[in-house]
């Protein structure tokens, strides 16, 4: 069977007192096929918003993960656009 092509949203915004504040936010979508692995959607995501080879915490909240990258007060939403 064929791969099918979903849309990955995100969300990229600072924090204040370690949770989402929105004084600023970056969204945006990248285009994965349906046999993309997590790790990878997390990869090309943070691609996306210019946090390569930052380190980060990953929260899985079911239906998105979340990202916290380590030294930056920001946040990192991805979720499927089902």
């Amino acid at each position: 069977m064929p791969a099918t092509t979903q849309t990955i949203n995100y969300e990229y915004t600072d924090t204040f007192g370690g949770e989402a504040n929105y004084s600023w936010v970056n969204r945006g979508e990248v285009k994965v096929t349906d046999k993309t692995s997590e790790l990878a959607i997390v990869r090309r995501v943070k691609a996306a918003v210019g946090l390569n080879n930052v380190p980060c915490r990953k929260d899985n909240w079911g239906d998105m993960i979340v990202l916290y990258p380590y030294g930056h007060c920001s946040v990192l939403f991805i979720h499927p656009n089902y």
